[in-house]
């Protein structure tokens, strides 16, 4: 077997890796790069690998770091099977949907800006055709990937859907399996079950990216949530919410429910206000059975995500008419950073403020507007013009979906306990400040690890 990492590695986003073996090619993952426009484009239309060489992709879940370049193989020629769960395939139609309109959009500005033709790096009918491609297999059963090679999806508790992989093949006449841990979610999170570590592992390619830190408890999330908004309904103010539409909206809205329930929090109206986050919503609404049936929520209601005080705004009237209604009420919008889409309409108007609160719910990088009302700038801009930042701004790490430092090691532990042949991890997803540290934590347990780079190919 050998492994060429293309994507991931000692860097977040691109997820891809390549594994050749007995003279057939499966990728795991083909992600976008996000980051530095110019860079990150460079990267996305550069496949490292032969597309007339695949037999076959297995995604691990429906995240645009790791579907997000499915359609450039596809308009380069592949039309073969994708594998993923159910779940995965419904949230993926939507994400590349509005991907390819994103990449459409941004292809026509620079087109208009430089002066010249730019193409886009696929465009909807590459999304349509990708989603075609795709074929849905439940956890824990096997499928045929490849002659001699057998794939299984177990649960990895990162979002609906999100899957560990394991690859069954003989080699040298022995039976060995390849995991492939995809995101690696967190025990306890609303909705979706805990991740469950796969058995009998050889060899793991391993995600590491808060291998460096720990993060505050999902359980005071909901506490700390009910607080935000008593205290800034108190004052009649609006809170905004900037949200990534693929769990994290849903987290939160279950969580509003939870507290509405308990009359933990005012009855003021919810608004939804991103159409994607209102058709990725529907997804989740079409996949109970991905759904932790111990939760009182999931056990007492029909409907998680619609109830009194909830309204789903598509049309961009009802999206504009928000910024003059007064308060109290709570506002969910993406971009989950601020750099795009309505929030940051939200944002410009409701900033200034001091009687409103923006809350922020994930990871927010560098260079971003999110990042800037992390550190509570006096003054950010928002498209182009000065807004002063009077608002309340209150930061709640509990939400994040990826497993921390202490979680990701008792995943591996666990795996390690139930592979007595397992010797040898490759950490990816993950920069070098996160994998490092977390490296050593590994060759603690005894484990041999490997950093790989980008393009780097090992024989195992």
């Amino acid at each position: 077997m050998e492994i060429m990492f293309a994507g991931a590695a000692r860097e977040v986003t691109g997820s891809c890796h390549v594994i050749r073996l007995n003279s057939t090619t499966t990728v795991l993952d083909c992600g976008l790069f996000q980051g530095r426009r110019r860079e990150s484009d460079e990267k996305n239309r550069r496949l490292l690998f032969d597309v007339a060489e695949i037999d076959s992709v297995i995604l691990s879940h429906a995240h645009i770091d790791h579907v997000g370049r499915l359609p450039v193989l596809v308009r380069n020629g592949y039309d073969k099977k994708i594998w993923c769960t159910p779940a995965t395939r419904d949230l993926s139609a939507l994400m590349l949907a509005d991907s390819a309109n994103i990449q459409v959009k941004d292809a026509e500005h620079l087109t208009k800006r430089n002066k010249q033709a730019i193409e886009p790096l696929y465009g909807v009918a590459d999304a349509s055709r990708t989603t075609s491609l795709m074929m849905g297999v439940s956890y824990n059963k096997q499928f045929d990937v490849v002659p001699g090679v057998h794939g299984m999806f177990v649960d990895a508790g990162h979002i609906l859907g999100s899957a560990s992989v394991t690859l069954d093949y003989t080699e040298g006449g022995a039976s060995k399996r390849l995991v492939f841990s995809g995101d690696i979610g967190r025990r306890g999170l609303p909705i979706i079950r805990d991740p469950v570590p796969p058995e009998n592992a050889d060899i793991v390619i391993m995600e590491s990216t808060y291998g460096d830190r720990d993060h505050a408890s999902v359980h005071d999330a909901r506490d700390e949530l009910g607080r935000v908004v008593r205290t800034c309904a108190a004052r009649g103010g609006k809170v905004f919410i900037p949200a990534f539409a693929v769990g994290r909206v849903q987290e939160v809205l279950y969580d509003l429910h939870v507290l509405v329930r308990e009359s933990a929090i005012p009855a003021i109206p919810i608004f939804i206000d991103s159409p994607l986050a209102t058709d990725v919503t529907a997804a989740f609404r079409m996949h109970p059975d991905c759904f932790d049936n111990s939760e009182a929520l999931v056990q007492s209601v029909e409907e998680l995500f619609r109830f009194g005080l909830v309204q789903f705004t598509r049309d961009v009237s009802e999206s504009k008419a928000l910024n003059s209604m007064h308060g109290p009420m709570v506002v969910i919008a993406a971009s989950g950073m601020v750099e795009s889409g309505r929030i940051l309409h939200h944002i410009a108007h409701g900033a200034s403020d001091p009687r409103n609160t923006i809350l922020i719910v994930g990871y927010q990088a560098e260079n971003t507007l999110g990042r800037r009302i992390v550190e509570r700038q006096p003054v950010i801009k928002v498209f182009g013009d000065e807004v002063p930042l009077r608002a309340t701004v209150e930061v709640l790490n509990g939400y994040s979906a990826h497993a921390d430092r202490k979680e990701l090691i008792e995943w591996l532990r666990t795996v390690q306990a139930a592979s007595p042949r397992l010797a040898r991890v490759f950490l990816v997803h993950g920069e070098p400040r996160a994998q490092d540290p977390f490296a050593e934590a590994v060759r603690s347990l005894g484990l041999q690890v490997e950093l790989p780079t980008l393009g780097e190919r090992v024989v195992v």
